[in-house]
């Protein structure tokens, strides 16, 4: 079993893709497999797409459970949705916005499933909101003793806190409760400015009752790396009537993508790019989409279809007071590497106290960065490299990573960025002593510990 890197060729003993409807077939099939696993002394994972890119959702020599299940009831009175673990994004944009209402945040592509969304907290750009886990008001979760539990942030808290984030590690997740707000029509406005600009701008929009949804960029090219920002920020329209249904960002989207790939190795092409998403497109094609839409965006969409690269994602966590030492990090260090970087991102991220393995710890910027690997061994090494000295640059001013990417970070560097990762090791072994569920992040950090 692979997964989105195509570097993390994994043997596993058996893959099984579930669909039972019935909550009983579910729960007593999943406790013969991990019954079965802890017999044999073999690791068992539940996965939906999995996106990771270093093995963080497979099980070596293993059981890989994929769930395939996308059962969604809404509770218009309390607004929340009830959701099956295994359902993908895109079937709960659809189930929500057939009524009107829209997921309160998701991570920012619609392929995955709910349930690994949660456990690795994954973020949108919704405002002010912060990980997708502080959306969830409940969870029915399976234990390695084969006991199923409720969990929420007052019922089973611990439990709950260590599975926000806690990558399949602690339970099984079967399904979760989980807030949604109306669906609405928004309309962007773009700034442009220094790169060192953007934190004030940023916080401004945020601290904006009438901003929804937010993301910045930074310019890419080599000769001015990082030296200019974009800030796209969302207000609803006068106008919330006859909403059209859900599609995706449409020809633009495609386009983008288009644009996106053909910079690699080509800084002409990213200068144009930079014009293009700064200038021209908020021009002639920037304008009104519902939130839905907004966020109904598959993968596919920036696929790499070269065999011999592949797509590599980093994220860091900065505070908004420690953004320019981000920025000049980042200039010292990427543009020295082997690696063609293609995009960054940045999005707001609320502090997030409830997660042991919480990545915001206070207010972040999160810079959500991709870049274009040779599928080599030089190119290998040259990523750990430079992934290396950035976590020592952005953790020594009180930032942090992000843990479903390549495993490049030292273990020293993982001990010190998470300051709960001992806590949860600990727990790990209290409610799964035989270590049934397992994972690449368990077998090469947190076993470790």
């Amino acid at each position: 079993m692979n997964d989105a890197s195509g570097l993390s060729a994994t043997p596993i003993h058996k893959h099984l893709v579930l669909s039972e409807n019935a909550d009983d077939a579910l729960i007593r099939v999943l406790r013969t497999e991990m019954t079965e696993a802890a017999k044999n002394n073999r690791p068992v994972n539940i996965g939906a797409a999995r996106h990771s890119m270093g093995g963080q959702a497979i099980p070596r020599n293993g059981t890989a459970i994929t769930f395939d299940h996308g059962a969604i009831e809404l509770d218009r009175t309390n607004l929340t949705y009830r959701v099956h673990a295994g359902a993908r994004w895109s079937q709960v944009i659809a189930a929500l916005d057939a009524e009107g209402f829209s997921p309160a945040v998701m991570q920012s592509n619609n392929d995955f499933g709910i349930g690994a969304t949660f456990s690795v907290n994954a973020h949108g750009w919704p405002v002010p909101y912060g990980p997708m886990g502080a959306t969830v008001r409940s969870l029915r979760m399976l234990l390695p003793s084969g006991d199923v539990v409720d969990c929420s942030p007052t019922e089973n808290s611990n439990l709950f806190k260590l599975a926000m984030g806690g990558y399949g590690l602690i339970g099984v997740i079967i399904d979760l409760v989980v807030d949604m707000v109306p669906n609405s029509r928004l309309s962007p406005t773009y700034d442009t400015m220094a790169a060192t600009d953007f934190p004030t701008a940023f916080q401004t929009a945020i601290d904006d009752p009438a901003v929804t949804m937010a993301y910045g960029r930074l310019n890419v090219e080599r000769e001015s790396f990082f030296e200019h920002a974009l800030l796209a920020t969302y207000r609803q329209t006068k106008d919330q009537n006859d909403l059209p249904a859900a599609s995706g960002s449409g020809w633009m989207s495609h386009v983008a993508g288009r644009l996106y790939r053909a910079q690699l190795g080509n800084e002409a092409l990213k200068t144009f790019r930079w014009w293009n998403e700064t200038s021209l497109l908020p021009a002639i094609g920037g304008g009104e989409a519902t939130r839905n839409s907004l966020i109904n965006e598959p993968v596919v969409t920036l696929d790499d279809r070269n065999p011999d690269r592949t797509d590599i994602l980093h994220e860091y966590f900065v505070s908004f007071d420690a953004f320019d030492n981000f920025l000049e990090a980042c200039r010292k260090v990427i543009p020295a590497s082997y690696q063609e970087f293609l995009n960054v991102t940045l999005r707001y991220i609320a502090q997030d106290d409830q997660s042991t393995l919480s990545y915001a710890t206070r207010p972040r910027i999160a810079a959500v960065m991709s870049f274009s690997q040779e599928m080599t061994l030089r190119a290998e090494a040259d990523m750990r490299r430079m992934t290396e000295t950035l976590i020592d640059r952005i953790a020594a001013r009180g930032g942090a990573y992000y843990l479903p990417y390549r495993p490049h970070a030292r273990l020293d560097q993982m001990a010190t960025v998470y300051s709960g990762a001992a806590d949860f090791a600990a727990a790990k072994r209290t409610i799964d002593p035989q270590l049934i569920l397992r994972n690449n992040l368990w077998d090469s950090y947190l076993e470790r510990l």
